[in-house]
């Protein structure tokens, strides 16, 4: 049976390790569920992306809805990059990480009036529009600020991702952005908005796309486009290709981010503009673990169950999505393989991580690691069962960081009382 490791995350005489760190001892520390996170992970995601598309010039903005931990966030701005917002509470959270306003982007199909308000008032990069009613309210809004709004429109530019539906964002049945033709008429218009300056051209096609196709389909249209403007004297200073490049998790076969640098490269070579790119799933993913102890096994008629201490409030995705997360043991103390479904103790059905998986043989008190949890799992918690939400703790080298404790019962009820 295989197992997942990466250059950061590895079996040491058959003992999982995070960096130089044993998994076992976290749990045993820190209890269980947990998640860790691999800080050098990271950097080398950032820089490998970076490195990639070193030719031309770039910029990276780490996209925080994958994972908004403060120490993630500082991470990448630490390296260099910008963050892309998706709401109030996530500029929030940039700036306390040390975010620079102007290296901040303001996304998102629906933006509240106070949201552009304050990213406004916060001089941030730009704000990206994804219809002409927003772009109405947003020259409202900057004229009685008595400011210029930076603003770019995202295109939907009728393309599939080929990728879970729920994270496929470039079709024109989806909900995001503004079919082509429409953003030529707006950008034609850009006199009548008196408060806005259209600085760039935005798309975003979804997320966990393992090929380089829809990205090169998209780019080439929205070159023409860019071609189209500058035909007409609108200067575009940036194209910004969203992310959503893949990672794997089993056994897809994904593009590396050298194969879509290849690809990309020679069409951006014929712009002159900057590119801007928002990758978050490609540099936290395989990152993070979640650990959890098996609290039972069981058996109905032939059907084996392991049953865990986290739960799907921990970690949604295989719930949400069917999504697949490899399950290995933090020991690896027993080479029998049994196939069984990893559930948690929530009162639903759709409780679980695996189902009918080829699994190491375990029993009570084991330590299960869940991998490829740095993307979209602490992020998407909840406290549904009453359930405390997991610490969370960044490994570097040898050093162990808590980065957010383990929620108490009190603070689940810091502003609810009895009437």
């Amino acid at each position: 049976m295989k197992y997942f490791e990466t250059d950061q995350i590895k079996y040491i005489n058959n003992e999982l390790f995070i960096e130089n760190v044993s998994l076992k001892k976290l749990a045993n520390e820190y209890g269980t569920p947990l998640y860790v996170y691999s800080r050098n992970h990271f950097i080398k995601q950032f820089i490998d992306f970076s490195n990639a598309f070193k030719n031309i010039r770039h910029k990276i903005f780490y996209a925080m809805k994958a994972n908004y931990n403060l120490n993630v966030i500082n991470t990448f701005i630490r390296l260099g990059a910008g963050v892309d917002v998706n709401s109030e509470g996530e500029l929030f959270r940039a700036l306390k990480a040390g975010a620079n306003p102007n290296k901040i982007i303001l996304t998102g199909v629906g933006k509240t009036k106070n949201e552009i308000t304050v990213g406004l008032k916060k001089k941030l990069l730009m704000i990206k529009a994804e219809s002409e009613e927003e772009l109405e309210l947003i020259n409202k809004i900057a004229f009685d600020l008595k400011l210029i709004a930076p603003v770019a429109l995202r295109i939907n530019p009728n393309v599939d991702a080929q990728t879970h539906p729920y994270i496929s964002t470039g079709l024109l049945e989806n909900k995001f952005g503004i079919d082509t033709d429409d953003a030529l008429s707006l950008y034609r218009r850009k006199n009548y908005y008196s408060n806005i300056e259209f600085i760039g051209i935005d798309m975003h096609i979804g997320s966990q796309i393992t090929s380089v196709e829809p990205f090169v389909e998209s780019v080439q249209k929205m070159i023409e486009l860019y071609n189209q403007l500058k035909k007409e004297g609108i200067t575009i200073k940036h194209l910004d290709v969203g992310g959503g490049i893949g990672v794997k998790y089993k056994d897809e076969n994904v593009s590396s981010i050298s194969d879509f640098a290849e690809a990309l490269l020679p069409l951006f070579q014929k712009l002159d503009c900057e590119i801007f790119f928002e990758p978050g799933r490609f540099l936290t993913a395989n990152g993070g673990i979640l650990l959890t102890e098996v609290l039972y096994t069981k058996q109905n008629n032939n059907k084996n169950f392991i049953i865990v201490d986290a739960a799907m409030n921990d970690l949604l995705r295989p719930t949400l999505y069917q999504a697949y997360h490899h399950i290995q043991p933090v020991i690896m103390k027993n080479n029998e393989i049994i196939k069984a479904d990893v559930v948690g103790p929530v009162c639903e059905t759709g409780d679980y991580f695996a189902k009918n998986r080829d699994i190491n043989k375990v029993e009570s008190g084991d330590i299960l690691a869940i991998m490829s949890v740095g993307a979209y799992g602490m992020v998407m918690s909840s406290n549904y069962n009453g359930r405390r939400r997991p610490p969370e703790i960044i490994v570097d080298g040898d050093q162990i960081y808590l980065t957010r404790s383990r929620e108490s019962f009190e603070h689940l009820l810091w502003d609810e009382k009895v009437i």
